[in-house]
């Protein structure tokens, strides 16, 4: 038995001779790479990239996204009739019915009596907006200030009136204005003293009132915004009573009117509204408002028909 192992030790020790000739140290000698002492070659610039594709005339062809006209077919791309047969179906087969304005409005009284939630809740519409102009331009998000036809509010506004003029600030003052003074204003709308939600000025006065700037931030006079003028009375009427709606990237979101007001008093504020909205891009280069939504605040929303609402593009002789 001790032979046995003898001669296996043996073998053993042979072998690894034949197969494992260098030593541990000589591997670790053979792994040390020389350094490389100079800078790797750069990449081509871009610029002699496109001096090669106008040398040959290649140009980069953007695809236009196409779309699809199925107004003629029998059923929508995607989905399994244009309108389901039954009461109780799966949304998501069928395309979402776009409502006539009354028609819409008076299933939100209808919601209102079935829920039994409050008669006087607000309603509001949700505009989508197409901000593209000609030239990769866009149009700017907007606030706007507009008179309603038939206004929801009780409370009235609080307004203040910056004039250096005293006549102006006493004319001011007996057409309803909050506050009406000069720049030394500024210190007590800085200290919190004086808030107001909306804030009129003179042209003359603006450049004294560049430090609420910060302060009042979308509220800080603007002739954009009309709340720069000399026409301080007309200015207050519209700014005490009038409403205010903000674009937020390309949606509007803004109140109308409550759910007990009669349905041709909230269809004539939706046309206020949506006719000063489309105001602010040229009718020629296309419809400003994509689509449009409308909901109570317990609601869900319903899609309505906006075509009799915006105005119409005069046709070209």
């Amino acid at each position: 038995m001790a032979a046995s192992s003898r001669s296996l030790l043996r073998v053993l020790s042979r072998c690894q001779s034949q197969f494992f000739p260098v030593s541990c140290s000589s591997l670790i000698a053979h792994r040390q790479l020389p350094v490389r002492s100079y800078a790797a070659a750069a990449k081509p610039a871009q610029k002699e990239k496109k001096e090669k594709k106008e040398e040959t005339g290649q140009e980069k062809v953007v695809k236009e996204k196409r779309k699809i006209d199925d107004k003629d077919r029998h059923k929508p791309y995607g989905l399994t009739a244009w309108a389901p047969l039954d009461d109780v179906y799966f949304v998501r087969y069928y395309p979402k019915p776009v409502f006539e304005m009354p028609v819409a409005i008076e299933m939100l009284k209808n919601f209102q009596k079935l829920d039994f939630t409050p008669e006087n809740q607000p309603v509001y519409i949700n505009l989508c907006l197409d901000m593209k102009l000609e030239k990769k331009k866009k149009v700017e998000p907007f606030v706007s200030t507009i008179y309603l036809p038939h206004p929801f509010k009780t409370d009235i506004n609080k307004v203040v009136v910056f004039t250096e003029n005293p006549d102006q600030a006493r004319l001011a003052m007996e057409n309803g204005a909050t506050v009406a003074g000069g720049a030394e204003l500024v210190e007590k709308i800085l200290a919190d003293e004086i808030t107001a939600d909306f804030y009129l000025a003179e042209p003359d006065i603006v450049q004294k009132l560049l430090p609420l700037k910060n302060k009042l931030r979308k509220k800080f006079p603007k002739s954009k915004r009309g709340s720069v003028g000399m026409n301080i009375p007309k200015m207050l009427a519209l700014f005490r009573t009038g409403h205010e709606y903000i674009v937020e990237d390309v949606c509007i979101n803004t109140q109308v009117a409550t759910l007990d007001m009669p349905k041709d008093i909230i269809v004539e504020n939706i046309q206020a509204v949506c006719k000063d909205v489309a105001s602010h891009k040229p009718t020629e280069l296309g419809p400003f408002i994509v689509q449009a939504v409308i909901c109570s605040r317990t609601s869900e929303g319903l899609r309505v028909k906006i075509e009799d609402l915006l105005p119409q593009e005069p046709e070209k002789a």
